[in-house]
């Protein structure tokens, strides 16, 4: 079964991602929309899409049936909910929403409508964290206590870029934040206690935030985002049987390196399909098919869950 893809939002996210379709048999873009005709048009003859559509509400009604949503975070919640009512299978781009309440809607929309719905937070996806979550699971880890790492990413303070500007869903939360609650969350579950503390820019969007999660047996994550300065971006998982270190740069990754009590360290790869994003749309691809309305891997309480997170930590840095 070929699954027909659009894509909602002609910007830089989403030519990275319309370049990996050709690496899903069971894929093929054949749409993209935008609110003007001119970039939409632009971004088909760039990426070979068949049709080009001057709104989006022309794409939703289209011969589509799934839409990647690659809009600012912002703008999701409209999109996805006129996605949804259009009858399509919605991939939406991380982070899924700005608020809680919004998550809590598209959710429900998507229930109600009987479609598929899922967060695009690729690394889940990805062969190496598939393999990290399969030695989890196979006890080999033993009790999984603690995670830890940083995502950094420094950047030139630009408040009308869409990375600062809080009109967009800007911040280190939303942008880098979605991606170190959520793998620690995949792990640990939901966190009893969040704790945040962090700096804002002169616009009051916070560039960096150092994340505590706890757990009410004592297990705990702690994490770091930013935009301030650079970083290595790697996470561990600790067990009490071992420890596995996600390499550099976790979000994208390829390199474990294990290290299981009375054995020896080992080094593994797992060498990524194209960039990446390709691994997310073809498991997508599979839910569809098979008739599921959301995905195993990336369940919408998983995605709800870290929205919650999301927002006690914006609210502990006063946004």
């Amino acid at each position: 079964m070929t699954i027909r893809w659009g894509i909602a939002g002609p910007g830089r996210i989403a030519a990275t991602v319309a370049a990996e379709f050709v690496q899903v048999p069971d894929a093929e873009l054949v749409a993209v929309g935008s609110r003007s005709s001119e970039r939409a048009k632009e971004f088909a003859g760039r990426h070979g899409i068949p049709e080009a559509y001057g709104s989006y509400e022309a794409l939703f009604a289209s011969d589509i049936d799934a839409v990647y949503l690659a809009t600012p975070h912002a703008q999701h919640t409209e999109l996805a909910l006129a996605a949804i009512e259009a009858g399509k299978a919605l991939l939406v781009e991380k982070a899924f929403t700005t608020t809680v309440d919004d998550t809590v809607a598209i959710i429900e929309a998507a229930g109600r409508r009987g479609v598929f719905d899922m967060e695009a937070m690729w690394t889940r996806f990805l062969p190496a964290v598939v393999h990290l979550r399969e030695l989890v699971a196979s006890g080999a880890l033993g009790e999984v206590r603690a995670v830890y790492g940083d995502l950094l990413a420094f950047r030139e303070f630009e408040p009308a870029d869409r990375l600062f500007n809080p009109v967009l869903g800007g911040g280190a939360v939303f942008d880098l934040g979605v991606y170190v609650i959520s793998f620690a969350q995949q792990f640990l579950g939901t966190p009893d206690l969040v704790h945040a503390v962090g700096g804002v820019y002169p616009n009051g969007v916070e560039g960096q935030a150092g994340i505590l999660m706890g757990w009410a047996d004592g297990r705990y994550a702690t994490e770091a985002i930013g935009f301030t300065a650079p970083g290595p971006g790697r996470q561990v998982v600790a067990g009490t049987k071992g420890w596995v270190e996600v390499k550099p740069r976790f979000h994208r990754a390829e390199d474990l390196s294990v290290h299981l009590l009375g054995t020896e360290p080992a080094e593994l790869s797992f060498p990524r399909t194209g960039v990446g994003y390709s691994h997310e749309l073809a498991h997508v691809c599979d839910c569809i098919a098979a008739g599921l309305t959301e995905s195993p891997v990336m369940p919408l309480a998983d995605t709800l869950a870290v929205q919650q997170v999301m927002a006690e930590v914006l609210s502990q840095l006063g946004r």
